[in-house]
């Protein structure tokens, strides 16, 4: 029951909006992070490091040790106090040299736990190859109780400000006459709101759409572009959020917009019948309970009876909810609603 509680509080939550902020429904062509990665090891575990048969964690350590001008067999090394590990981070638009980055540090050896280790120095690197970064610290394990974290299993781990820029991805905005806006979704009709309201407020030539996602943006003279973006990102524009289904079948929520509705269809999954009939009457005789929204569930032969001018997909998650179907049931009933063609909007499953 925790589980449909949690799945009818996402469908009753809006997907609309009737305004929004440009910098919130697109990005600055160019101003983006960067994935960093590295392999590094994690040394001080309490005896829970990578065991014997991680022999990629015994020869790095006999590389590192030789580093520091200590030379051993990996044949000679028996410790279980350290783990080999992949490291990685982001780094954000304009990060300058000196920069401190949070890292996260995941094992990849046979590794117990990560409680109480200490990452070694380790470069990271952009995919180019080139190192951006060098990571070394404390490894926080946090407070989860669940997954690969849980207990004293700790295979994953963070150090905040981990990790030190040591280049810098130089993108010359300052300088640049014009730039582009790449819309997070493609829409024809957003991308002339932001045109529109950039030339209404700035000027009548000073913005393009390109095509539904791109709208291309000229600097005026005698302010800088970085003046100028703090302004434009600013704006208000009329913009409606693209109405869909979202399913995660893992944890079984679905979230939808309000206003998503079902056509008339007769769907049977398993023992449960759903009849959608608007503007037909259904007697509410025995064993029959009464909702809102013209639906009615016949308990005795476990159907759904909706009879309402308007059905939405919350109104029938509630109604099976209701009749005892499971979140696995509700999600595939939507799945096959979705392929008869009685749900207009898309469906995106995760």
């Amino acid at each position: 029951m925790k589980l449909i509680s949690s799945m009818l509080l996402a469908l009753s939550l809006g997907v609309f909006a009737n305004a929004a902020q440009i910098k919130d429904i697109a990005n600055v062509v160019g101003v983006r992070e960067n994935q960093l990665i590295g392999y590094g090891l994690v040394v001080g575990l309490n005896g829970s490091g990578d065991g014997s048969s991680s022999e990629f964690t015994i020869q790095s350590l006999s590389n590192m040790l030789q580093t520091v001008n200590v030379k051993i067999s990996p044949d000679d090394i028996k410790s279980k106090n350290t783990a080999a590990v992949i490291v990685t981070a982001k780094l954000p638009a304009f990060a300058r040299q000196g920069d401190k980055l949070d890292v996260t540090i995941s094992s990849i050896g046979d590794a117990k736990s990560l409680q109480g280790g200490t990452l070694l120095m380790t470069p990271l690197k952009g995919v180019d190859g080139d190192i951006y970064a060098l990571a070394q610290g404390s490894l926080t394990i946090g407070g989860k109780s669940q997954g690969r974290n849980s207990g004293n299993h700790a295979t994953a781990g963070t150090i905040f400000g981990g990790a030190f820029v040591e280049r810098e991805i130089t993108y010359d905005i300052y300088n640049q006459e014009a730039i582009f806006l790449s819309l997070k979704e493609s829409n024809f009709s957003t991308a002339s709101n932001i045109q529109n309201a950039i030339n209404l407020k700035v000027s009548g030539e000073t913005a393009i759409a390109i095509d539904p996602r791109t709208v291309k943006i000229n600097r005026p003279n005698g302010v800088s572009m970085v003046e100028f973006l703090a302004q434009v990102l600013n704006i208000d524009v009329e913009y409606k959020a693209l109405d869909k289904v979202i399913i995660d079948e893992k944890t079984g929520t679905i979230v939808s917009g309000v206003n998503v509705t079902v056509d008339p269809v007769v769907i049977t999954h398993k023992e449960i019948t759903i009849k959608i009939e608007p503007n037909s009457y259904y007697d509410a005789g025995n064993g029959t309970i009464d909702l809102q929204d013209g639906i009615a569930v016949d308990a005795n032969a476990n159907m759904l009876k909706v009879s309402g001018e308007r059905t939405t997909i919350a109104s029938i998650a509630r109604a099976l909810s209701k009749l005892g179907a499971s979140p696995s049931d509700i999600i595939a009933i939507i799945e096959n609603l979705k392929r008869v063609g009685a749900i207009h909007v898309d469906l995106e499953i995760i």
